[in-house]
């Protein structure tokens, strides 16, 4: 039996103790969440708050679990409606070609123009600063991302014989692409999916951190970073706490990826051997 990759083992383990932790808070955390306590606030870890508490009383650990939740869902939503729309577009360029191909390729130019964190500023500014905005600006991101991917490995899909094959036989350019094309390409699809989690947690975490994300009383890693910033010297564990979760997360989805990678593509794999 082929011995699995490590970056693949540890990222496989990161990320099922994020998604765990994401799901066992969706119907149990601690304490509540955004249950303020002033007399119990910078209280330190003991047997009924295991992280301690924040400066207002609320407990650490239930809100690490709760914003897990939130930067899980994030993602998922942001990588999904990316990924969907870029993937067709890129099918789209890659089955009729010439001058709408052309069009999507520069669509995903400018959309390469047009940072998360800009695109949601502006959202910002005009419908204001929202956990759905956020969303809006990662998945816009990853649209000319897979685009680019779907078109690239499509093309040399075209190429191969047994599309030849099915053109002589006289199927159309969409039924082969659906049929044939599609399903050729889902894996490099999916691990760009996988590294793409982890550039829309950190992400969202950013935009949050800014005050453009998750709003209050929304727990968010990036807004326990940000409230906890005038209080390194007083209670440097609110910093740490969060700024640890998003690592392993980030970290978690990076290895996967990258095992993922090596897996698909034996090319890597005798390289890193």
């Amino acid at each position: 039996m082929k011995k699995l990759p490590t970056n693949l083992l540890i990222g496989g383990i990161l990320v099922f103790v994020v998604l765990f932790t994401a799901a066992l808070s969706l119907i149990w955390t601690p304490h509540d969440h955004a249950l303020m306590n002033i007399s119990e606030k910078f209280h330190q870890p003991n047997n009924i708050y295991l992280l301690g508490t924040d400066q207002l009383g609320r407990d650490i650990l239930s809100q690490l679990m709760a914003a897990s939740r939130n930067s899980m869902a994030v993602a998922l939503i942001a990588v999904l409606l990316g990924g969907s729309i870029g993937t067709l577009l890129g099918l789209l360029a890659s089955t009729i070609g010439g001058w709408i191909e052309e069009l999507v390729m520069r669509f995903a130019d400018i959309g390469f123009a047009f940072p998360a964190l800009l695109f949601a500023i502006m959202l910002a500014a005009v419908f204001g600063p929202s956990l759905t905005n956020a969303i809006l600006a990662i998945a816009f991101i990853n649209i000319p991302i897979f685009a680019r991917i779907a078109r690239a490995s499509a093309n040399q899909i075209w190429n191969l014989d047994f599309v030849t094959a099915s053109k002589a036989a006289g199927m159309g350019r969409v039924t082969i692409t659906f049929s044939h094309i599609l399903p050729n390409i889902l894996a490099p699809i999916i691990v760009q999916a996988t590294i793409e989690f982890a550039v829309a947690i950190l992400a969202e975490a950013a935009l949050s951190y800014l005050g453009l994300g998750a709003q209050p009383p929304a727990p968010s890693w990036g807004r326990m970073l940000s409230e906890a910033q005038t209080l390194l010297y007083l209670a440097p564990q609110l910093a740490i706490y969060p700024g640890l979760c998003i690592v392993v997360a980030v970290l978690g989805f990076g290895l996967l990826g990258d095992g993922l990678r090596d897996i698909t593509d034996p090319r890597l794999s005798r390289i890193r051997q």
